[in-house]
C-alpha cells in the first residue's frame, strides 16, 4: 500500500473519490439513486480488487443482511395491510382528531411516530407510517411532503433517546454495557429538548403548507373504508407478534430481521395472498439502493480511511484536559459523516477505538454519549443520512405526483437546519451537564 503525507494512502483517495462521485450522482439526480448506487458499488469492488483493499467477499460482508431483511419484512407486512383498508381507517381517525388543522395534524402524526420510535426502531415505525401519511394527505387533498419529512426527522431525533430506538444505539449499548434505563435517563432529557426544537423548526419551515384549514374529511365514516376485516385482524395480530418479539429478541439472540419475517410468516399463513401480486408490491428499487450504499461505504472502510480518523482521535482523547473537546469533536464529526454515509459503518469503526481508549485509562463514558447523539442527529442532514429518510422520499415518489417529490436539495434546505440546530443545542447542554455524562 503506497503511503502519502499524513498517513493517507492512494487507496484511501481512490475509495473516497468513488464515494464522492456516487453521491454526486445521487444528490444531483443525473440518474436515479438506485442506478447510481449500483454503478458506484460495482466500481468500488473493481477498483478495490485491483488495489488490494477490497474484495467481492468483503462487499458481500459489507451488506448488512439484518437491516435488509428487517426492511423487506416490514415492507411485506405493510403490503399485506394496504388492501384491507386499515390505513384509510386510521387516517380518517387521525384527521378527525386534528379537527381540520394541518399544523395540529403534523403535531399528532409526528408525536405518534416518535413515541413508537422509542420502543421500536425508527425504521420500522416509518415503514408503517409513511404510507399512512400519504393516505391522510390524499383524503384531505393536501401535500404529504411536510408530514413525511416530519415523520422522518422527528423519528430520527426521538429514536436517539432509547437503547432500541436506533440501530447504532443497540451497538453502543452492547459495547459499553449500558442498560435500557441508563440510556434513557442520559439521552432522554437532552433529546426531548432537541425534539421540541425540531418540531418548532418544522412548523415554521412549512408554515405556508400548514396555513390552510381543512374540513372535508370530518364527515367521512371511517368504518366504510374497511374492506377485509378478517385479513386486517390477522395482519394486526402478526404485527403484534413482531412488536412483542422486538421487546425480547435480545434475550433469545434473535436478529430483528428474523423477527420481522416471523411476523410475515404468520401473516402469510393466515391471509394466503397471491405470491406474485404480493412480491410485486415490494419496493425492490429501495432495497437495491441500500445494498449498493452498504457496498460503497464498505470499500471506504476497507481502504482504512475511517481507521485513520480514529487513530488521530486517540492522540487527542488521551489528554484528560481535552476530554470534553474530544467528545464534542466526536459528536460533530459523526453527525457530519452520518449525513453523508450510513451511520452504522461509522459506529462499527468507532466502537473498538473508544474501547481501546478505555484500556489507556481514558474516561470513555462521555464519548459513548457523544457518539450516540452524533450518529442519531446527523442522519437528519440529508435525504440519505438515515434509512427513515430514504423510505419517506421513496413513498413521496410512489404518489407519481411531481409536485410531491422530495429532492436532495429540498431535503438539504429543510433538514440541514434541523441537524445543525439540534447539534448546537445538544453541544451546549452536554457541556453544561458534562459531569453527569461522565458518570460523576
Amino acid at each position: 500500500m503506497e503511503a502519502t503525507t499524513g498517513g493517507t494512502t492512494t487507496e484511501m483517495y481512490v475509495a473516497l473519490g468513488i464515494l464522492v462521485a456516487a453521491y454526486a450522482l445521487i444528490f444531483t439526480e443525473v440518474i436515479h439513486r438506485t442506478l447510481a448506487a449500483i454503478i458506484g458499488s460495482v466500481a468500488m469492488i473493481g477498483v478495490g480488487m485491483a488495489g488490494g483493499f477490497y474484495s467481492q467477499a468483503g462487499a458481500v460482508a459489507a451488506v448488512d443482511a439484518n437491516t435488509m431483511f428487517l426492511l423487506m419484512g416490514m415492507m411485506a407486512l405493510v403490503v399485506l395491510l394496504k388492501p384491507t383498508g386499515g390505513f384509510e381507517y386510521l387516517a380518517i381517525r387521525i384527521a378527525k382528531a386534528a379537527k381540520g388543522s394541518p399544523a395540529r395534524l403534523l403535531i399528532y402524526l409526528s408525536t405518534t411516530v416518535t413515541l413508537i420510535s422509542l420502543v421500536l426502531d425508527n425504521v420500522t415505525t416509518v415503514l408503517v407510517f409513511a404510507p399512512l401519511t400519504v393516505v391522510i394527505a390524499r383524503l384531505l387533498g393536501i401535500s404529504p411532503v411536510p408530514y413525511l419529512m416530519a415523520a422522518a426527522l422527528l423519528s430520527n431525533t426521538g429514536g436517539v433517546a432509547t437503547l432500541v430506538g436506533d440501530p447504532p444505539n443497540v451497538m453502543i449499548g452492547s459495547a459499553a454495557n449500558i442498560d435500557f434505563n441508563t440510556f434513557l435517563f442520559h439521552m432522554g432529557p437532552i433529546v426531548l429538548v432537541a425534539w421540541v426544537a425540531t418540531l418548532l423548526i418544522l412548523l415554521v419551515s412549512f408554515r405556508k403548507d400548514l396555513a390552510q384549514k381543512i374540513d372535508e374529511v370530518l364527515d367521512l365514516d371511517e368504518t366504510r373504508v374497511l374492506k377485509d376485516m378478517r385479513a386486517l385482524i390477522a395482519i394486526c395480530f402478526s404485527i403484534a407478534v413482531v412488536v412483542a418479539l422486538f421487546f425480547i429478541h435480545h434475550r433469545f439472540h434473535l436478529f430483528p430481521g428474523y423477527v420481522a419475517w416471523v411476523g410475515v410468516a404468520v401473516a402469510l399463513a393466515l391471509v394466503r395472498p397471491d405470491p406474485e401480486e404480493f412480491l410485486r408490491e415490494i419496493d425492490w428499487s429501495l432495497l437495491v439502493f441500500f445494498a449498493g450504499l452498504f457496498i460503497i461505504v464498505g470499500g471506504v472502510e476497507g481502504s482504512g480511511l475511517l481507521d485513520l480518523f480514529g487513530e488521530h482521535l486517540v492522540t487527542v482523547a488521551q489528554d484528560p484536559a481535552r476530554l470534553l473537546v474530544t467528545a464534542l469533536v466526536i459528536m460533530w464529526i459523526s453527525a457530519i459523516l452520518s449525513a453523508a454515509v450510513d451511520n452504522i459503518p461509522f459506529t462499527v469503526t468507532m466502537i473498538p477505538i473508544i474501547l481501546h481508549l478505555e484500556t489507556q485509562g481514558v474516561d470513555v463514558m462521555p464519548l459513548w454519549w457523544a457518539l450516540a447523539l452524533g450518529v442519531g442527529l446527523g442522519g437528519n442532514g440529508s435525504h440519505i443520512g438515515a434509512t427513515a429518510n430514504v423510505i419517506c422520499v421513496a413513498e413521496a415518489e410512489r404518489t407519481r405526483n411531481p409536485e410531491y417529490r422530495i429532492t436532495p436539495l429540498f431535503w438539504l434546505k429543510k433538514g440541514t437546519p434541523v441537524m445543525f440546530t439540534t447539534l448546537v443545542i445538544c453541544s451546549v447542554l452536554f457541556t453544561i451537564f458534562f459531569d453527569y455524562y461522565r458518570g460523576e
